[in-house]
C-alpha cells in the first residue's frame, strides 16, 4: 500500500502514534451528511424532512448541470463534498488518498499510515469486512498513540469526507460526509455502513461496467478541514461536560417547567447591582422557607460559589409555590413585577431601600393635549418594565415608535375639555425618563382572531446590540446624558403556545462575550446567536420545495423559527460599570456562608453515617423522666417529636461494645452513676403496646448479640432505663427478677397518675409487688409516692365503684380514696377488685395500673359542667379520639395568633368544640360559625351545619364519603366570629348581588345577610350603605335575575327573595336616565352577549331603550354610553337580533337598519356577538403568586 498524500496545511509536522480506538456511528451523535450511498443523521434540533424528488427552479433557462468531478481531481472533488461551513472560520485542511492493495487479504481492521492535519497525526480505520456488518466499514481517527498522548483537553472541530474510488476509473467514487468533535475519549468517526460488501464486489458498480474494487485494489481520499471553535462547543455531546470549568459560572436545575423562571433569575444575579442590592437585605434572623428574599440570596450566593449547577427549590417554596405550580409555565413579566414587589417591601428601612426603582424604574406620560386651545391633561406613571408590539412591526426602533404614537380625537370623538367643552386633540404616550436596567417585554404572544386562539407571532423582529433611546423621550426630558444602550439579555422561547422550552442569552461583564444559559448547561456563544438567530421569521437559503424545519418540542414542520426572543435587557452605557460592578465574595452577607457551611457539614456527616451504618445501631431508651412526662396510652409515644421530654431518646451504638458500654453511655447523659442504672429488655405485646421484659443482666454481652438474642430482626431495639436514687452511700441492689423456692416472685408495676382537677394522665413511677399480694395493697406505695399524708389531704367521701378503695390498716387513714384501673390497651381500661391478688388480675410484668382521687359528687359536677372528665375511663375515651384541629380564621387577618391549634375530641358535639374554641378566643360560642377546607386548594367550603347529632368526626371525615366532601382537610376548619348567633343567622339568607356602577363593564360583588321571609325592598338599605347611594339613587335601584348569561326576571321591591332561584345570578343597577326618562313611543329589549353562535353566550346582559325611526348608527353610539364599552374594542362588536329560543339564527344588523322595525316579536333580544375573553384563560392554571 503506498500511500499519497497532500497537506494543505501551512506547516508539515511529524506524525505520532495514538492509541487504537473505534467509534460506530449507531452509537454516537453528531451532524451527518451521508452522499451516494448512505442514509442521513442530522442533528435533533430543527430536523428538516427530506424529499427524493425535489424541483429547483431557477431564472437560467439552460438545462445544462454541472459535471461531477472525477475522483482524483482532489481539489474539485473537495469543492463539491466539502463545502465550507458558514459562519465558521477554517483553521486548516488536509487530503490523503491511501492505496489499498489486496483487499481480500486483509485482516479484520487495518490503519492507513499517518497523515498531519492541523499539527496532528490523522489516519484512516478501515473494517474491510465490516465492524459486525455486511458492509464495509470505514472511519478517520485521531493518530495520537499510548507514548505520545494528545495535550490535555485536546479537540478538534472536523469537517471530513471519505471516499473510496477506483483508481483505475475514476468515476467509480462513493463518498460520505461527517462533521465531529474529536476528543481523546472520541477519537474515532465515522460510518459503520459504508458500503455494501456485496456491492464493492460486483462486476458492474451501478450500471458502469466496472467493479468498485477492482484487481482487488480501491483507494481511499480523507478530506478534513479543520475549524475553529468560537464558543469552545462546536458539535459537543456535553456528556461530562463541566459548566464551572469552561465557563466560571453555573446554571440552575429544571424542576419539571421552571425554565422560565431559570432564564429570568439567571438576568437578575448577572445584573450585578440587583445582586448586591438582594444581598443588602437583612436576614440574618430570617431562616424559614416560607421567606423569599432569605431563598434569593442563598440563591445567588449558591450561584457565586458552587461548582455543581443549582436547585431553585428553596426559593419556589418560599414563593409557597407547590408540585402544580412547578409544572405550569407562567408569564415572566408578570412573575418579575411580583418577585420586584416583594423585594421591595423587604428592602423598606434597610440601607437597600430604593435601590431596585433606581436601577429599574423609569417615568412615562399619558397625555391628551388640546391642539386649538391651551389645554393639556396628563399623568406621570412609574414602569418596571415596556411592553412591546411584535406583530406589525420589523425592529425595535418600529415597536417604539407604536408605543408613542399620537391618536387624534376629534369628530364624533373630540375631547372634552373642563371649560374649554369639546376639543380636538391629541392623545398618546411619551417617556419622561428611561431606566438605568431597561426591561422590554416582546410581545409574541397574542390573540389570534382567525383562529379563535393564543398563538405565538413568529414573525422576524430585528433588535440591536446597541439602542438609542432619546428619540422616544419628551422635549423636557433631562438629556445631558445620552440616552444609549447596550444590549446585556436576550430572553429566549423556543416552540409554540402549548409546548417550548426558554434559556437566555447573557452578557455578564462590560467587554466579554455572550453566553447562552439553559438550564443547568451554560456555553459560550457568538454575538450572532444571540441576536440574529433570535430575530425570529423565515429560515435563511431555503430550497425550493423544502417543507420546513421540525420544531424540537411540538414535532410540527414550520418555514419560521421556533425560537424567539420575548424580553430583552438593555443598560445604559454611561452606567454599565456601575450595573456590572464586581460582588465579590466578601460583599456577601456572612451568615449566608455560615449556614450553607454548617449544612453541609451535616450533609458529610450524614453522608459518613450512612457508610458506617453497618457498625451501628440505633437504640431507643425510655427513662423514668420520659415516662413521667408523657399523657397518653402505654409508656411513650415512639414517634413524637424528637424535642419533646415525653420523647425516648435514641442512641448510635456500636454494634460491638458491650451492654455495661451502654449503660454508662446512658448513665452518663442521665447524670447517674452507672451502678443506679439497669436497662431492660422492652418487647413488643400483642394488644400493640411495648413494655419491659426482662433486664440486661450480663454486662459484657455485646449490643450486636442482645440485639440478636432479644429483638427481633429489622425491628427496633427498644430499652427502659430502671433508676435508682436516694441510695446514699451504700451499693445499690435491684429487686431479684428471677424465681427463688419458696418465696413469692416480683412483678414490676408502673403506675399512672389521673389528676381530675388538672385534666392530666401522666406517669407516677413504678414499684416492685410480689404476685400474691392483694390489689389494695398497692394503696400504700402510691401514698408514699405521692406523698399523701394525714396532715396534707382530708379524707374524701369513697365512690361505690368497686375499684374505689378506703385506706387499710396499713395506711393512714385520713388519705383520699383511690380508685385503680389496668391500662390493658387503648380502648380496654377495667376497674381492679381490691380483694383480687395481683396474680388472680393477670397483672405481670411491665403492665401499667392507672390511678385516680375519688372524689366528691359535687365536685364532679363542677368538672363536668366545663366539659372536663370525671372518671380515668372517660379521660382515656378522650385521649382515644384525640385530634388537634388547626382553626384559621377565614378573613385573613395579619395576627399571628389568630390561627391556633388545639387539641379535641372526634366526639365533640358542634356546641361542644364551639365551646372550646370559644374559650380559646374569649368570645360567645353561640357566635362561631364553621367551615371545612377544601385540601387541593386550601379554600372553604360550605358552613358547617350546625347539629348536636353531627360529630367532630363526622364533620372532618363523613363515613358516606362522595367526591364532594371526600376532598376536604381532616385537620383544618375555618372559623367566623359572627355578629349575631347561630340560632339568628339560621333565620337569614345570604343573598350574593353583583352591583353594575358603569354600564356592564364592571362588577362589584356584594353579600347582603336578610331574613328569609324578607322581600326585594330588604336588600336596598345595606346596598346604599356599601357603594354610598343617595336616597334618590336608592330609589332607582333594579334588581334582575340571570340564568345562562340571559335576563331571566325583573324583582319589584315587594318580591318575595324566597323566591329568588340558588341557581340564577343577582344583578343591580341604578335605571338608565334614558330608560327613565323614554318616550311613550320607545320600549325596551333585553340584550345579551354572545360568541359566534347564540347558544354560547357569556357576560353580564343588559335592558335597552329602543327608539323607533332611529338608524342603528345612532342607537350604536347609545349602545356605548348604556353598556360602557369604547374605543376600539367597541368597533370589534357585532349586532344582531336574536329571538330567544336557543338555537335561534341571529339576523345581524347594519348601519342604515332600524332596530324598531326589524325586532317586533315579543321574544326577540339584541345579541352583542364578540369574543368571550373569560374563555380564552379558562384552561390556565392558578395565576402566579409569590407569598
Amino acid at each position: 500500500m503506498d500511500p499519497v498524500s497532500r497537506d494543505l496545511d501551512s506547516e508539515n509536522r511529524d506524525s505520532r502514534p495514538r492509541k487504537d480506538s473505534t467509534a460506530d456511528l449507531q452509537t454516537h451523535m453528531g451532524d451527518m451528511q451521508i452522499t451516494r450511498g448512505g442514509d442521513m443523521l442530522m442533528d435533533d434540533y430543527d430536523v428538516g424532512d427530506e424529499k427524493s424528488d425535489v424541483a429547483e427552479i431557477t431564472p437560467d433557462s439552460s438545462t445544462d448541470e454541472p459535471q461531477d468531478p472525477l475522483a482524483h481531481d482532489f481539489e474539485g472533488m473537495k469543492t463539491r463534498m466539502l463545502p465550507l461551513l458558514p459562519d465558521l472560520e477554517p483553521e486548516s485542511e488536509s487530503i490523503y488518498t491511501w492505496d489499498i492493495e489486496n483487499y481480500r487479504s486483509l485482516t479484520r481492521k487495518e490503519r492507513s499510515p499517518k497523515f498531519d492535519c492541523g499539527g496532528h497525526p490523522w489516519r484512516i480505520l478501515l473494517f474491510p469486512f465490516g465492524n459486525n456488518v455486511d458492509h464495509a466499514s470505514l472511519y478517520l481517527e485521531q493518530a495520537h498513540g499510548d507514548e505520545d498522548k494528545p495535550p490535555d483537553n485536546w479537540y478538534a472541530c472536523a469537517q471530513f469526507t471519505l471516499c473510496m474510488w477506483n483508481k483505475n476509473e475514476p468515476t467509480i467514487y462513493m463518498c460520505h460526509t461527517a462533521n465531529h468533535r474529536f476528543t481523546a475519549e472520541e477519537s474515532d468517526w465515522g460510518f459503520t455502513r459504508f458500503s455494501e460488501l456485496r456491492k464493492m464486489f460486483a462486476q458492474q458498480w451501478e450500471g458502469t461496467g466496472r467493479a468498485m474494487v477492482e484487481n482487488d485494489a480501491v483507494s481511499v481520499t480523507a478530506y478534513i478541514r479543520i475549524y475553529k471553535d468560537p464558543t469552545g462547543v462546536l458539535w459537543h455531546n456535553f456528556i461530562n461536560y463541566n459548566s464551572k470549568k469552561e465557563t466560571g459560572m453555573v446554571g440552575l436545575r429544571n424542576q419539571g417547567a421552571t425554565c422560565y423562571l431559570n432564564s429570568l433569575l439567571q438576568s437578575l444575579y448577572f445584573t450585578n447591582a440587583f445582586r448586591k442590592a438582594i444581598y443588602q437585605i437583612p436576614t440574618e434572623n430570617d431562616t424559614e422557607k416560607k421567606n423569599s428574599a432569605w431563598a434569593l440570596q442563598r440563591l445567588f450566593y449558591l450561584l457565586q460559589t458552587s461548582e455543581d449547577a443549582v436547585s431553585t427549590q428553596e426559593l419556589t417554596a418560599s414563593f409557597g409555590w407547590e408540585t402544580k405550580h412547578i409544572f405550569e409555565q407562567q408569564d415572566v413579566q408578570e412573575l418579575s413585577r411580583i418577585l420586584m414587589e416583594r423585594m421591595e417591601e423587604r428592602m423598606k428601612g434597610t440601607k437597600a431601600e430604593n435601590a431596585l426603582a433606581k436601577m429599574l424604574v423609569g417615568k412615562m406620560k399619558t397625555y391628551i393635549s388640546c391642539i386649538n386651545v391651551d389645554y393639556e391633561s396628563s399623568r406621570i406613571e412609574d414602569f418596571w418594565d415596556i411592553q412591546l408590539n411584535v406583530s406589525g412591526n420589523k425592529s425595535l426602533d418600529d415597536s417604539f415608535k407604536d408605543y408613542i404614537q399620537v391618536e387624534t380625537m376629534d369628530g364624533e370623538n373630540k375631547y372634552f375639555a373642563e371649560g374649554y367643552g369639546l376639543q380636538d386633540a391629541r392623545k398618546g404616550v411619551i417617556f419622561e425618563s428611561f431606566p438605568q436596567v431597561l426591561h422590554l417585554q416582546l410581545k409574541r404572544f397574542e390573540y389570534d382572531i382567525n383562529r379563535d386562539a393564543m398563538m405565538k407571532v413568529n414573525d422576524r423582529y430585528e433588535f440591536p446590540e446597541v439602542f438609542d433611546a432619546a428619540p422616544y423621550l419628551s422635549e423636557g426630558a433631562d438629556k445631558s446624558e445620552p440616552y444609549l444602550y447596550q444590549l446585556h439579555g436576550v430572553l429566549v422561547h423556543s416552540g409554540d403556545l402549548t409546548a417550548g422550552h426558554y434559556y437566555a442569552f447573557l452578557k455578564p461583564t462590560v467587554d466579554g462575550h455572550f453566553y447562552r444559559f439553559d438550564d443547568d448547561k451554560v456555553t459560550r456563544a457568538t454575538l450572532k446567536e444571540a441576536l440574529e438567530e433570535n430575530f425570529g421569521g423565515d429560515y435563511a437559503n431555503m430550497v425550493n420545495g423544502h417543507a420546513g424545519f421540525r420544531n424540537p418540542y411540538t414535532r410540527t414542520l414550520s418555514t419560521k423559527r421556533s425560537m424567539s426572543a420575548y424580553m430583552l435587557v438593555y443598560i445604559r452605557k454611561s452606567r454599565e460599570k456601575d450595573i456590572l460592578l464586581d460582588v465579590a465574595e466578601q460583599e456577601t452577607p456572612t451568615h449566608l456562608a455560615k449556614q450553607l457551611n454548617e449544612e453541609r457539614a451535616a450533609l458529610e456527616k450524614k453522608r459518613k453515617d450512612r457508610e458506617e451504618q453497618h457498625l451501628y445501631l440505633p437504640i431507643s431508651v425510655v427513662t423514668e423522666d420520659a415516662f413521667k412526662a408523657y399523657q397518653g396510652f402505654d409508656l411513650t409515644n415512639w414517634e413524637s417529636d424528637p424535642n419533646a421530654p415525653s420523647t425516648p431518646q435514641t442512641y448510635r451504638v456500636l454494634r460491638a461494645s458491650t451492654v455495661g458500654d451502654f449503660t454508662k453511655t446512658v448513665a452518663e447523659s442521665l447524670r447517674l452513676p452507672a451502678e443506679q442504672i439497669r436497662l431492660w429488655v422492652m418487647v413488643n405485646r400483642q394488644n400493640k403496646t411495648t413494655r419491659p421484659d426482662q433486664p440486661l443482666a450480663d454486662l459484657d454481652m455485646t449490643i450486636s448479640q442482645a440485639y440478636s438474642t432479644h429483638s427481633t430482626r429489622d425491628k427496633p431495639f427498644r430499652l427502659w432505663a430502671e433508676t435508682m436514687t436516694n441510695v446514699g452511700d451504700s451499693k445499690p441492689s435491684w429487686p431479684n427478677m428471677n424465681p427463688v423456692p419458696g418465696i413469692a416472685p416480683l412483678v414490676l408495676i408502673f403506675l399512672k397518675y389521673f389528676n381530675v382537677e388538672d385534666q392530666t394522665l401522666r406517669g407516677a413511677g413504678h414499684i416492685y409487688m410480689k404476685r400474691t399480694s392483694k390489689v389494695a395493697e398497692v394503696i400504700p406505695a402510691i401514698q408514699q409516692l405521692m406523698g399523701w399524708s394525714p396532715s396534707k389531704d382530708q379524707a374524701l367521701m369513697s365512690s361505690t365503684s368497686s375499684s374505689s378503695i378506703p385506706s387499710t390498716s396499713n395506711s393512714a387513714v385520713s388519705s383520699p380514696s383511690i380508685q385503680l384501673f389496668e391500662e390493658i390497651k387503648q380502648s380496654m381500661i377495667e376497674p381492679l377488685k381490691p380483694k383480687s391478688t395481683l396474680q388472680q388480675a393477670e397483672i405481670q410484668d411491665g403492665d401499667i395500673i392507672c390511678f385516680q382521687k375519688a372524689l366528691s359528687e359535687k365536685v364532679n359536677l363542677t368538672i363536668a359542667s366545663t366539659g372536663g372528665y370525671t372518671d380515668a375511663r372517660e379521660f382515656y375515651d378522650y385521649l382515644l379520639n384525640r385530634i388537634v384541629i388547626r382553626f384559621v380564621p377565614k378573613i385573613a387577618t395579619e395576627q399571628e395568633e389568630s390561627t391556633f391549634s388545639l387539641a379535641l375530641s372526634r366526639k365533640m358535639s358542634y356546641d361542644q368544640y364551639s365551646a372550646k374554641v370559644a374559650e380559646h378566643l374569649k368570645v360567645d360560642p353561640t357566635h362561631l360559625r364553621f367551615s371545612t377546607v377544601l385540601s387541593s386548594t386550601g379554600k372553604a367550603k360550605q358552613p358547617v351545619r350546625r347539629s348536636q347529632g353531627l360529630t367532630l368526626a363526622q364533620t372532618l371525615m363523613p363515613a358516606l364519603a362522595t367526591y364532594a366532601n371526600s376532598n376536604q382537610r381532616p385537620d383544618t376548619l375555618f372559623y367566623e366570629i359572627l355578629e349575631m348567633s347561630i340560632s339568628e343567622l339560621e333565620t337569614k339568607r345570604n343573598i350574593r348581588i353583583q352591583w353594575l356602577p358603569e354600564g356592564v363593564v364592571k362588577e362589584e360583588p356584594a353579600d347582603v345577610l336578610a331574613s328569609k321571609n324578607g322581600i326585594v325592598e330588604d336588600l336596598v338599605p345595606p346596598l346604599q350603605l356599601k357603594f354610598n347611594l343617595s336616597d334618590e339613587a336608592a330609589g332607582k335601584l333594579r334588581f334582575y335575575e340571570v340564568h345562562g348569561y340571559k335576563i331571566t326576571k325583573y324583582l319589584n321591591t315587594n318580591s318575595l327573595l324566597a323566591n329568588i332561584s340558588d341557581y340564577s345570578t343577582l344583578f343591580a343597577e341604578l335605571i338608565p336616565e334614558e330608560e327613565d326618562h323614554a318616550d311613550d313611543n320607545d320600549r325596551a329589549i333585553d340584550a345579551f352577549h354572545f360568541d359566534k353562535e347564540t347558544s354560547k353566550p357569556h357576560g353580564v346582559p343588559f335592558r335597552f331603550v329602543v327608539k323607533p325611526g332611529e338608524l342603528f348608527k345612532d342607537t350604536k353610539e347609545r349602545l356605548s354610553k348604556r353598556t360602557g364599552i369604547k374605543g376600539k374594542q367597541f368597533e370589534k362588536l357585532r349586532f344582531a337580533v336574536v329571538q330567544r329560543s336557543l338555537y335561534s339564527r341571529p339576523t345581524y344588523l347594519n348601519d342604515e337598519d332600524d332596530l324598531s322595525t326589524i325586532a317586533i316579536h315579543a321574544d326577540d333580544q339584541l345579541g352583542l356577538d364578540h369574543v368571550n375573553r373569560t374563555r380564552l384563560f379558562a384552561g390556565k392554571g392558578d395565576s402566579i403568586f409569590i407569598r
